[in-house]
């Protein structure tokens, strides 16, 4: 599947993909890179891997991916810097471009020297920086430890010497020179100063008090602002702190545990004149710094802003250069070593196309030898394409999801665009849901160019890929709800006046006795008069359960049809008459009859117990019907109908086994062959398997394992179609569990509130109305009533003729390249 406007296509085949053809492409080397290069533009071929066998080192070209490896870790580097400074890249680049991917890697080296040379001198000042600004701190905050202290002590040393009525000054030791000969026995005190993080404050003084057993003095003072930790680079919360000690192995101790908080030290004097010239000397350097940093920023802002305006251009020629050489590593080469051998698959429409893009390159790097283009005659399975647009996309990727086609198969996708948005609709009925959620989907159309540019949640990016799929869902919604007359479940009379009245003018035998009909019939959909009336559910139940028997039936049949027009297309015979026949009979005699039933029902208007003519069908087939008649002959139809159904069961079961074993037996004499067409070959390839998985040519019959596979079946159809039947009674469900729950959230919750004639509970009621129909009738039944459908369509309708088993085209094209570099 790809998705494609314009192009000099021919007309498609809407039912089928894309008639494909292996192609072998023998490219000179001087001419590959661009030829690849222009087949990437075009994006019509599947190149295949001729060198699976070599590992990626051992390819041709893989130091050129190495190369083209490198420069996309430069452009991440870049993009990371760019985010990091709050620019964003251009989209449209500006500035002289760069062709040539020689002069593109050697100017990205260049430049990522150059921004990792800014980086680490910028951290380095940075770091410098902080260590200078903690200086700064510690020096103010330990000055006042100091000051503090002496200011302290000078104050106990003048009361003491007004109490001793002499003076003594705080520099006379306390004790007399002749006492302290002993110099062994001095203490001397030593401190240590700096930052710990304020969370870590407490542990750190408990660690400190326990390591040296309480030997240590220890000041702290909160900083008012974080700090920018100049290791980490973050900004903490930290304490000035001072630790006094006493001798070199508590001095050790300290120090370690400084090292394990993350403290950063940093030296002071006690000298109070030195402190104040620090402290002139470091806010001086900061100054210096901060001007420093602040050049460096704009250099590197004016850096960054010249690689953004160049970047996304930069960015798609390296990918697409580590594209190109990935494609050329797949490419085998010759033995001449001069030319590279290429085979894929293309679209046979695209064969032109393909040539030119080959004669362009080798006229544009004037070659002297032109590339050869041809096609390969192979029996291989060919990918799966399917042409789409922005609208198809989403309903074959629904399709897809359940198995890719088979090459040529039939594609459901086609009828998914009406039958999934329908039978969505008929789970869904409601013409107000319907408007709100039209609305909705309108929005993401509307700004469709803005929003696909743009990076949504999971939830969103989906809903907005099926905006289309959403559209249409509830364009038929608003039909099937005017059918229903439900407008958030009220009815209105909008195509004419209902075509009940009352039996007298009081009306008080409305919704016991019941209205009559005194107008003409309401011409469109139900009857307003229904709603809220006493036989309003078994009158929809009736309603809504017959039409999802009848949309079922109708389904089932157009699965059905759609394997005879695949057997037809693969011209197998066995499949169309022993496989296409005895099941249109089998569900037509049984279902189909029902479905006749219902639809005559309705048109006479008979009171005819359907469940008893179904029931005694096949228990008394030659009973007489009585009352349950709905029609004369109706009694032999029923009979012809049940010996229609019963003989169709062996017949889809026993002939088809053994004419596959004559057909076996046939072709097994069949040594030589004349070589097929490319077509035929095709074809022939496509169904090479009889649609079981056994194969016609020289591999080994099993004819037990046949006859068991189509035994298993038989008996799967059978079953299924009585199961599948029912699983449509879904519709009916669904419909009915929406239709309630709005009148419940309508009635219990907007009535109830406006009962109460107080504009705060109406306001409450009317907040509490618009969140449940939102949340649960507008997200969460839409959710249920689209997985149901879906349900219906993998299951029961394309089990009846799909088989899957394909895998997708998936060219090579830059289009589809990813926006981010793996």
């Amino acid at each position: 599947m790809g998705e494609r406007e314009g192009g000099c296509c021919p007309p498609m085949d809407l039912m089928r993909s894309e008639p494909m053809q292996l192609v072998q492409l023998i490219i000179p080397i001087e001419s590959a890179h661009l030829a690849v290069s222009y087949l990437g533009d075009l994006g019509l071929i599947q190149f295949k891997d001729l060198n699976a066998e070599k590992s990626p080192f051992q390819r041709t070209y893989a130091i050129q991916i190495k190369r083209s490896g490198e420069m996309a870790r430069k452009l991440r580097f870049f993009r990371e810097q760019m985010s990091k400074a709050g620019l964003v890249a251009q989209v449209r680049s500006s500035g002289e471009a760069i062709a040539n991917i020689d002069d593109l890697e050697v100017k990205l080296g260049d430049l990522e020297a150059e921004l990792v040379e800014i980086n680490a001198n910028g951290e380095k000042l940075q770091r410098s920086y902080n260590e200078l600004a903690e200086y700064k701190l510690v020096l103010q905050k330990a000055g006042e430890f100091f000051s503090s202290a002496l200011s302290s002590a000078e104050a106990r040393q003048r009361e003491y010497s007004s109490n001793q009525g002499g003076e003594e000054s705080l520099e006379i030791p306390l004790l007399s020179e002749q006492e302290t000969t002993d110099s062994s026995k001095q203490v001397r005190l030593g401190f240590i100063t700096g930052l710990v993080p304020r969370e870590k404050s407490m542990a750190f003084e408990r660690i400190l008090f326990r390591a040296t057993r309480g030997n240590v003095y220890l000041k702290q003072v909160a900083v008012d602002e974080p700090v920018v930790d100049p290791v980490s680079g973050d900004k903490v919360e930290k304490n000035v702190f001072a630790v006094f000690f006493s001798g070199e192995r508590a001095k050790n101790k300290i120090l370690k545990i400084c090292e394990a908080f993350g403290a950063n030290r940093y030296s002071f004097s006690e000298d109070v004149s030195k402190q104040a010239q620090l402290i002139t000397e470091v806010s001086g350097r900061l100054a210096e710094l901060k001007t420093t940093i602040d050049a460096g920023l704009v250099h590197r802002g004016n850096l960054l802003q010249t690689i953004g305006e160049q970047f996304e251009q930069w960015n798609v020629l390296v990918r697409k250069e580590k594209a190109i050489y990935h494609t050329l590593n797949m490419l085998s080469m010759d033995v001449t070593k001069k030319c590279l051998v290429a085979e894929g698959w293309s679209p046979i429409f695209a064969t032109k196309q393909i040539q030119d893009a080959l004669h362009q390159a080798t006229h544009d790097c004037n070659s002297q030898v032109e590339a050869i283009f041809q096609v390969l005659h192979t029996r291989e399975m060919p990918p799966t394409y399917f042409r789409t647009n922005k609208f198809t996309t989403a309903f074959q990727e629904i399709v897809d999801a359940y198995g890719v086609a088979k090459y040529q198969e039939a594609n459901p996708g086609v009828f998914t665009i009406v039958t999934f948005p329908f039978l969505f609709a008929v789970m869904f009925g409601d013409w107000g849901h319907g408007i709100c959620l039209l609305l909705a989907t309108l929005f993401f159309i509307v700004r469709e160019k803005k929003l696909s540019s743009q990076k949504l949640g999971d939830i969103m990016e989906m809903a907005f890929g099926g905006r289309y799929v959403i559209v249409l869902m509830s364009i038929f919604s608003i039909y099937t709800g005017l059918i229903y007359n439900e407008f958030f479940s009220v009815p209105f009379e909008l195509f004419a006046p209902s075509a009940y009245v009352c039996r007298d003018a009081t009306c008080s035998e409305a919704s016991t006795i019941g209205l009559i009909k005194g107008r003409d019939t309401y011409p469109f959909g139900v009857d307003p008069a229904w709603h809220g009336s006493r036989s309003e559910l078994p009158f929809l139940n009736s309603l809504k359960m017959k039409m999802s028997i009848l949309l079922g039936v109708a389904q089932m049949n157009l699965g059905i049809i759609l394997s005879y027009f695949n057997a037809l297309f693969f011209k197998n015979s066995i499949n169309t008459w022993f496989q296409f026949v005895p099941q249109m009979i089998f569900l037509n005699s049984l279902f189909g009859y029902l479905s006749l039933l219902i639809i005559v029902k309705w048109c006479t208007g008979s009171q005819a117990d359907l469940y008893h003519v179904m029931i005694y069908m096949f228990l008394s087939p030659t009973d007489d019907l009585g009352e349950n008649q709905l029609f004369p002959g109706q009694k032999t139809l029923q009979m012809v109908l049940l010996l229609l159904a019963l003989v169709s069961v062996p017949w889809m079961l026993l002939p088809k086994p053994f004419l596959l074993k004559m057909q076996h037996e046939r072709h097994q004499g069949e040594a030589y062959a004349p070589l097929p067409g490319a077509e035929e070959s095709l074809q022939s390839g496509a169904n090479h398997n009889d649609g079981h998985g056994h194969g016609h040519g020289h591999e080994e019959f099993e004819f037990s394992e046949v006859f068991v596979h189509q035994l298993i079946h038989t008996i799967e159809f059978v079953l299924g179609a009585v199961s599948n039947t029912a699983s449509y009674l879904r519709l009916w469900a669904l419909s009915l569990a929406h239709s309630e729950l709005s009148v419940v959230f309508y009635e219990k919750v907007l009535l109830l509130a406006w009962g109460y004639n107080n504009i705060v509970i109406l306001i409450i009621g009317i907040i509490i109305f618009i969140c449940a129909t939102v949340g649960v009738l507008l997200v969460m039944e839409t959710l249920s009533a689209f997985l149901h459908a879906l349900r219906l369509h993998w299951v029961e309708f394309q089990n009846k003729f799909y088989e899957g088993d394909g895998y997708k085209f998936y060219p090579f094209s830059f289009f589809v390249l990813d926006t981010e570099e793996e």
